[in-house]
């Protein structure tokens, strides 16, 4: 497997590499080359602005929830007809789920996939010190491979010749390029972070593509990422895909977006043909379907159009009641609670299947990753099941489950709701982690079909 790449890494959070990544992925776009994205950790809206600029679905690279196989793997099945990657990284590059190992961070990836790393910093506050910061990079960890640096919002052409001597004589690095500040090509954010790709994307991204093409080299970027040395294959997993035997429908729209492609995909692999629906204008469910998967989202952004749908309601009420098996996470979990007050700051009823309230906060009620251990047997298998995923969200539910229909364990905590057919959690996990969760969940399909 010798397919160019590099990984866009930052300093910090905050420093452009999403801009840069996007605008990268469309630049090299335009040349005609069919390019893959990528991004590290557990991400669901970059991934909607790389999909924008490539044409193709971006897959997160996360060592903590895949190890270095998952890793491989799914960089291997994403860059299927590829003739270029491209993967934009979290945080800054050695930023990870620990605090003394590079386990989890851009850093570990970069090692794993023999990536050479493109460091991008903001130097609109530095001069000679550029260098000092670049140099710092390079030497903190020697096994991650460098391409080299861009430095990010600069004043202009006058600046460079302030930032370039420390970064290529002291740091050792080439800089592949300089952008200016661009408040026309900043993308807008909401309280989960960057907003998803909309109506706006295709003009944001060919505006991104341009300043890339007027301001970075992309014909040393290409170079760098030939650089990167063959991987070995990794083995594809030993079952053969299961052809369609269930149809599971999914809630596709404005408010539910959140799934990783690697979940469909295992999904797709153990049989289930995804069935979409929009829980916000469709008054039914599909027909003929065995099994529902609520994704996250922003379901507090539509809650007035959710609640609406009574008749949505009334109809997975009764296909709850009927034994057919649901799974929610985060927006599906809030979704499926009795109401939801919005960020209108209205109350708005829901389904009704979870005996909690949900209510939106300004501030964060919990991010990290989580490891899973089910507390009884569930839609994802039996009492003891291991699964690897991540929290983040605004949103606290009102109201004391029962003890008894506490889905999993978490450390010391008991967390989620697991009452017969039904699976609802704020954790968002990724079945890469344990593909047989995604067979058991299609199996439980099965077997009320």
């Amino acid at each position: 497997m010798n397919v160019p790449r590099l990984i866009i890494a930052g300093v910090s959070s905050g420093v452009g590499k999403t801009t840069v990544a996007i605008g990268l992925m469309a630049a090299f776009r335009r040349r005609g080359l069919r390019v893959a994205p990528f991004k590290v950790g557990p991400d669901y809206l970059d991934p909607t602005w790389h999909a924008a600029a490539c044409g193709r679905p971006s897959a997160p690279l996360d060592t903590w929830m895949l190890g270095g196989d998952g890793v491989r793997r799914s960089f291997q099945h994403g860059t299927e007809s590829a003739d270029l990657a491209l993967i934009e990284g979290m945080m800054g590059l050695h930023d990870g789920a620990e605090a003394a190992s590079d386990r989890g961070s851009t850093a570990e990836v970069a090692k794993i996939l023999s990536a050479p790393v493109v460091l991008v910093l903001d130097g609109s506050a530095l001069a000679r010190s550029a260098g000092a910061l670049a140099l710092g990079y390079r030497q903190f960890d020697p096994e991650v491979p460098f391409a080299g640096v861009i430095a990010n919002r600069l004043v202009g052409a006058g600046h460079v010749k302030f930032i370039r001597p420390g970064i290529e004589l002291q740091a050792g690095l080439p800089l592949l390029g300089w952008l200016p500040s661009a408040p026309d090509a900043q993308i807008p954010e909401r309280h989960l972070g960057l907003r998803s790709a909309g109506e706006q994307a295709p003009e944001l991204v060919e505006r991104l593509a341009e300043l890339i093409e007027a301001h970075l080299d992309l014909d040393a970027l290409w170079e760098a990422a030939r650089t990167a040395p063959e991987l070995p294959q990794v083995p594809v997993r030993s079952s053969k895909p299961i052809g369609p035997r269930v149809r599971l429908g999914i809630a596709q729209d404005a408010a539910f977006s959140f799934y990783y492609p690697d979940n469909l995909s295992l999904l797709e692999r153990a049989g289930a043909q995804l069935i979409p629906f929009s829980p916000i204008s469709e008054p039914g469910l599909p027909a003929g379907i065995d099994g529902l998967y609520f994704g996250g989202g922003y379901p507090e952004l539509h809650s007035s159009a959710l609640a609406a749908n009574t008749a949505l309601h009334a109809e997975i009420r009764q296909a709850a009641y009927r034994g057919m098996p649901i799974y929610a996470e985060c927006g599906g979990l809030m979704y499926l609670c009795e109401s939801l007050r919005g960020t209108d700051g209205g109350v708005h009823p829901m389904v009704g299947l979870v005996p909690a309230r949900c209510v939106m906060e300004p501030v964060l009620q919990a991010i990290g990753y989580r490891e899973v251990l089910t507390r009884h047997p569930s839609l994802l298998g039996p009492a003891g099941t291991r699964v690897r995923g991540h929290e983040f969200h605004h949103s606290r539910l009102d109201g004391d489950l029962p003890e008894a229909a506490l889905a999993f364990q978490v450390g010391e905590r008991s967390i989620g709701y697991a009452s017969g057919n039904l699976l609802a959690s704020y954790v968002h996990l990724h079945f890469g982690s344990n593909p047989a969760a995604a067979e058991q969940f299609v199996n439980q399909c099965l077997a009320t079909h």
